[in-house]
């Protein structure tokens, strides 16, 4: 599998198998500059990637911004740009985002899943990204607000979509059991799941994924490296963004050992595993530099023989 093969979704759109996040973009835990973000972006379509995500958390509406200055010089109709709705930016001069280092500090996030929430977030997200379309439209995180997403958001976005102002409807998430309702309940096209479809945590495997793929609902996996894990196995490494225990640091460096012995790395493996579930059909992972994306392509376009997969079920 290649990172630039193409996968037609349930609605039409095409993406590639390897797909840009952006929450970088934002400043996530380090701090980056215009021009670091608008090379990175380049050098992934440059690569083949067309699939590029973010949303308004991602920097206070940071990420967007440059995302939107990166594609000025680019084709957008060859490109496929999801967001999201859910927080809407409204002013402050109190809000300092000790995350995002880059976060646009005159504004704060405000949940709000409601149809003029919707509207308003679509609206501003276009401003901010200077496009007149967006492709791909995510409820962002309705942990505590399930029922508005479902019977307030949800009946939104499906006008939304009929009026052509967007060609999918999405749910964002990395928990199982809401997007499991959505997929149950509403007639939504995807599913974006972070970090829970790993190789240290298979729990979309339960139910969310199989049913994904009974009502034909295209899932996105993200979170593939579960926050940093996955990539350095270490003392001191993050799961989910908090400190990893050290039973998950013990068992992220069993599956390493038993990737070494096949001389494939562990990031290329984390990257590669999600695509063996039929319900999966891109990986979304997050850069913040060219040389990110160029390491990514490299780990995520190397064959993977099945018996590495084989000896993984063990542990896995």
């Amino acid at each position: 599998m290649h990172h630039s093969d193409r996968v037609r979704l349930r609605t039409g759109v095409e993406v590639s198998r390897l797909a840009l996040g952006t929450a970088a973009f934002g400043g996530l835990f380090a701090s980056v500059s215009n021009q670091q973000c608008y090379e990175t972006l380049h050098a992934a379509v440059d690569s083949g990637i067309n699939f590029i995500d973010t949303a308004p958390h991602y920097g206070k509406g940071r990420s967007e911004v440059r995302v939107g200055n990166a594609v000025k010089s680019l084709d957008a109709n060859q490109l496929v740009i999801s967001t999201k709705i859910g927080r809407l930016l409204v002013s402050s001069n109190t809000d300092i985002d000790d995350f995002f280092l880059d976060a646009d500090n005159s504004v704060e996030r405000k949940f709000d899943f409601t149809a003029a929430g919707v509207r308003a977030s679509f609206e501003s997200s276009l401003q901010r990204l200077g496009v007149d379309h967006i492709d791909i439209l995510f409820i962002h995180d309705p942990d505590d607000h399930a029922d508005d997403a479902v019977l307030k958001a949800y009946p939104e976005l499906e006008r939304m979509r009929s009026e052509g102002l967007i060609k999918a409807i999405g749910i964002g998430m990395n928990q199982t059991a809401i997007p499991t309702r959505f997929v149950r309940e509403t007639d939504i096209d995807m599913v974006l799941i972070a970090g829970r479809y790993s190789l240290l945590d298979q729990s979309a495997a339960d139910e969310l994924l199989p049913l994904a793929l009974e009502r034909g609902v295209d899932v996105i996996a993200a979170g593939v490296f579960n926050s940093g894990i996955l990539a350095n196995p270490v003392k001191g490494a993050t799961y989910d963004y908090m400190p990893a225990s050290d039973e998950l640091i013990t068992r992220a460096q069993r599956i390493r050992e038993i990737l070494d012995s096949h001389e494939v790395s562990l990031t290329g493996a984390a990257m590669q595993f999600p695509l063996q579930h039929p319900a999966v059909k891109s990986v979304l992972v997050g850069c913040r530099s060219v040389d990110e994306v160029v390491k990514n392509i490299e780990e995520f376009d190397k064959e993977i023989p099945n018996k590495v997969w084989e000896d993984l079920v063990s542990v896995l």
